[in-house]
């Protein structure tokens, strides 16, 4: 269980899923939490993550920080993905478990589990069959993260444990046009099109893949939960429990956005996995559950993209 004051390191802290860990710990009231930029500790870096470790000796970490993308970028990039993710998680899990870190957490992403796993997707089918060769690259990496922290637990006796969220949104997204995730991508899209008067927009495949999203403060409440309430070996799924089509979204999305042309599909290009559902009646059974509905959470991140500055040049 964290103290009040316990030391915090949160990797990652300027991402999206970072900087929400980082919201949340202070809303609970936690006082000394450590972060540090890319350019002052290059995770991929050993030897500047083993001399972070050895000089600051946090007691607890959540590892967020992670390379990302959505189709495109992961298609375009996959020794990139797999490097970059394998190196900096390898990194951080290993100077955490040499300088006694008292608990990591460590987060990685629905991608992991089988293309054609059953659904909704249990935590036990991992490795069971074949991954989505769209993004298997990071979902390797993703795999050998919470393996290690599965084997640091099993050899040494560490208290390391993994979260798998769904398809997650919220504040300090990526709203790159080509290099990310699906919802963020929308609303950009969207409103582009909308503030140039476009008559249509395109969307890649048929719109008929099934999905689910959590919004990203959802995501840290769990987080923080698991932290004080949660150990164990198995990886523990973050979601809804609630799943709609990719055409249903894009249509939520225009109307969030105020976009009132029309919406046409490129068959021709990837769907992805037909569906991702997470079988979450594990985390609702350790007393957890989301709090933002979809509609709600679409909202509140196409106000902080209006809000973003950052939004032309990421």
């Amino acid at each position: 269980m964290m103290e009040k004051d316990s030391k915090i390191y949160v990797a990652g802290h300027r991402g999206m899923v970072g900087s929400a860990i980082v919201r949340e710990l202070l809303r609970q009231g936690y006082t000394n939490i450590i972060t540090r930029t890319h350019k002052q500790l290059d995770l991929i870096d050993q030897k500047a993550v083993a001399d972070f470790f050895a000089s600051e000796k946090p007691e607890y970490v959540f590892l967020a920080a992670a390379k990302v993308g959505g189709i495109e970028a992961n298609r375009m990039a996959l020794a990139d993905f797999m490097y970059d993710n394998m190196m900096l998680e390898m990194n951080v899990i290993n100077s955490a478990w040499k300088n006694g870190v008292k608990k990591l957490e460590f987060l990685g992403s629905s991608c992991i589990y089988p293309r054609m796993a059953p659904q909704p997707m249990p935590e036990s089918c991992l490795l069971t069959s074949e991954l989505e060769k769209t993004n298997e690259a990071y979902a390797l990496a993703k795999i050998s993260g919470l393996k290690y922290c599965e084997f640091l637990n099993r050899q040494y006796g560490t208290d390391y444990i993994s979260v798998m969220p769904t398809n997650l949104y919220g504040p300090n997204d990526n709203y790159h046009p080509s290099h990310s995730h699906v919802l963020p991508a929308l609303i950009r899209r969207f409103h582009e099109a909308k503030i140039q008067g476009l008559a249509s927009v395109v969307c890649w495949g048929d719109g008929s893949p099934l999905r689910e999203f959590l919004y990203v403060d959802d995501l840290a409440n769990l987080c923080v939960f698991l932290m004080n309430n949660y150990s164990g070996n198995e990886t523990v799924n973050a979601g809804t429990g609630k799943e709609l089509s990719i055409k249903e979204l894009t249509e939520l999305v225009a109307g969030v956005v105020g976009y009132k042309g029309a919406i046409e599909w490129d068959k021709d290009m990837p769907n992805g996995t037909p569906r991702k559902l997470l079988d979450v009646s594990k985390a609702t059974a350790l007393g957890w559950t989301y709090k933002t509905e979809l509609l709600d959470g679409i909202r509140l991140t196409y106000a902080d993209f209006l809000s973003n500055p950052m939004r032309a040049e990421r």
